[in-house]
């Protein structure tokens, strides 16, 4: 059976394709996008888990995709 990691995170309006591509690009798949509770869009994505037991992936990969958005990359 698969089993998921799961991550959100906003959408940019201005930049919201660079955003997908991205987690794309990392293997993660868009699964719904939604309203966020302050007016602003969410991004749901999900990828199967690893099996090397690095149950904080998804919270690496959000990290690093912020350094990359906030140019420290």
């Amino acid at each position: 059976m698969t089993t998921w990691e799961y991550l959100t995170t906003p959408l940019l309006i201005h930049n919201t394709a660079a955003i997908l591509n991205n987690w794309g690009k990392q293997g993660w798949e868009l699964v719904q996008v939604v309203q966020g509770p302050e007016g602003g869009l969410v991004a749901y994505f999900k990828r199967p888990a690893t099996t090397d037991g690095s149950a904080n992936a998804g919270l690496a990969a959000a990290a690093e995709a912020s350094r990359q958005f906030e140019g420290q990359a």
